[in-house]
């Protein structure tokens, strides 16, 4: 069972790690068409290759206190998207990772979920700078970025795609509220 600390609240959304019930629901999110475009450059993982990732989830979030968190609406309790703080890349480079189901976009729940993982970041890891990544092509997720402060440190041709790299710069705990994010551990 994942200790209440890893428990998010937002306005409008409760975010908890990933568990092993959840796979199912997240791989259907996964492997929805638009959200797996530049999740997943398009490509269908299988079921185990989630169920794979949501054990490392489980794995870091009881060694680092850090992982894969989904987002579950309040109003209905649905799955809308999911967040977290993931390793990428050969050196690795830890990185804020949030994606959202096409019937949410445009509510600013991207926006919600990225700046709790920002804010436990900060307040929980004692984080003070944050990196993300992007397909040059997700204006809404550079968008989304850009809202929380993020700026673009280089561009380059990663695995084939032009690929945008931002980051967030020495954080500290009173310029969240500058930031827009409410989330508060349960």
């Amino acid at each position: 069972m994942t200790p209440p600390l890893f428990e998010l609240d937002t306005p409008r959304l409760r975010l908890r790690p990933f568990g092993t019930a959840d796979v199912p629901a997240l791989h259907d999110l996964w492997t929805d068409t638009d959200v797996r475009r530049f999740l997943w450059d398009g490509e269908i993982i299988p079921l185990d290759r989630t169920a794979a990732v949501v054990a490392e989830s489980e794995r870091l979030f009881a060694t680092e206190r850090r992982g894969l968190w989904g987002a579950w609406t309040r109003a209905g309790g649905t799955l809308c998207g999911f967040a977290g703080l993931w390793t990428f890349r050969d050196p690795p480079e830890l990185e804020l990772l949030y994606g959202l189901g096409r019937a949410h976009w445009g509510q600013g729940f991207a926006t919600e979920i990225a700046a709790a993982i920002v804010e436990y970041a900060v307040e929980q890891l004692h984080m003070t700078e944050i990196r993300a990544s992007t397909d040059a092509p997700n204006e809404a997720s550079v968008c989304v970025l850009e809202r929380l402060g993020f700026t673009l440190e280089r561009r380059a041709i990663v695995g084939g795609l032009d690929t945008l790299f931002f980051t967030l710069h020495r954080l500290t705990s009173s310029e969240l509220g500058s930031r827009g994010s409410r989330a508060s551990p349960l």
